[in-house]
């Protein structure tokens, strides 16, 4: 099989929403106000009220109210709100797949677990966007969904094979399919035309090698898992922890991985409900 297979069949692989596009559009004219954007985003109520509920979690913090999108704006900036767009959107897109192949309450778990390690292994980095690592945990196992929506039977062999023989599932799907979740992941952001970016660290979370920033999503990966925060199907044999990968990230002295996983945890708890009300 070939990753194109997937995206030519019978079934139609989602895309973004219009209204991602035009405000991404809109953020990136330099002639555009504040005003021009918020009203982009107000257009769509529900996404209006979900991405205000996120800017007055827990995940930010702040210690008023922020009431308009307008608000959100400023205090946020463009930059991170747009990471916060694009994660919210991308819940509403794959829907229709049965329990029987893949849980999307459990899948989305895990996504949203990896992306707040990723979010906090960034922070403790002191990246400087931390929120786009919060998006690629998002987006990190996408590619097992276009596998699922467009040859369910294929993926449940991928499903079978790894409890059978006791692998990690990316090694039984690149044995059954030819590749992995993580080679279809980075073609569908490349169709979504999302940043090279989240096309790299998608593509390559399983494999980092010595890329820093995929790094980060495969200890967040780790994490998640280890936790067992969700389950995007790597539940039974998870890839085990990579020191090499760990030392390349070259955290603080003072914050090792239990840490980590404290205040992963801990964030999870008090934030995972806000974002799955989007599913």
């Amino acid at each position: 099989m070939e990753i194109q297979e997937l995206f030519q069949g019978d079934v139609e692989i989602p895309t973004l929403p219009d209204i991602y596009y035009d405000f991404k559009q809109a953020m990136e004219d330099p002639e555009g106000s504040f005003d021009q954007i918020s009203t982009i985003i107000s257009i769509d109520t529900g996404l209006t009220a979900r991405l205000l509920r996120i800017v007055n979690s827990a995940f930010y913090g702040f210690p008023s109210q922020i009431a308009t999108i307008s608000h959100a704006i400023s205090v946020v900036g463009l930059e991170q709100l747009n990471n916060l767009v694009l994660s919210t959107v991308v819940m509403d897109r794959f829907k229709g797949i049965p329990d029987s192949v893949i849980n999307m309450e459990s899948f989305w778990k895990h996504s949203i677990a990896c992306g707040l390690a990723a979010r906090v292994l960034a922070g403790h980095r002191k990246e400087v966007n931390t929120e786009r690592y919060f998006v690629a945990g998002m987006l990190h196992d996408l590619g097992r969904l276009v596998t699922a929506m467009s040859s369910p039977f294929s993926i449940l062999s991928v499903f079978m094979r790894c409890k059978s023989e006791e692998i990690q599932l990316h090694q039984s799907e690149k044995d059954i399919l030819g590749f992995s979740h993580t080679d279809v992941g980075e073609q569908l952001l490349k169709n979504w035309s999302l940043p090279k970016f989240h096309q790299k660290v998608v593509g390559n979370h399983h494999h980092p090698s010595t890329d820093l920033e995929s790094g980060i999503l495969n200890i967040a990966d780790h994490i998640a898992n280890d936790l067992k925060l969700g389950d995007s199907g790597e539940a039974l044999f998870p890839p085990p922890l990579d020191e090499e990968v760990l030392a390349l990230l070259k955290l603080p002295e003072e914050i090792d991985i239990n840490i980590i996983k404290e205040e992963v945890e801990e964030l999870f708890n008090s934030t995972s409900s806000i974002f799955l009300q989007a599913t």
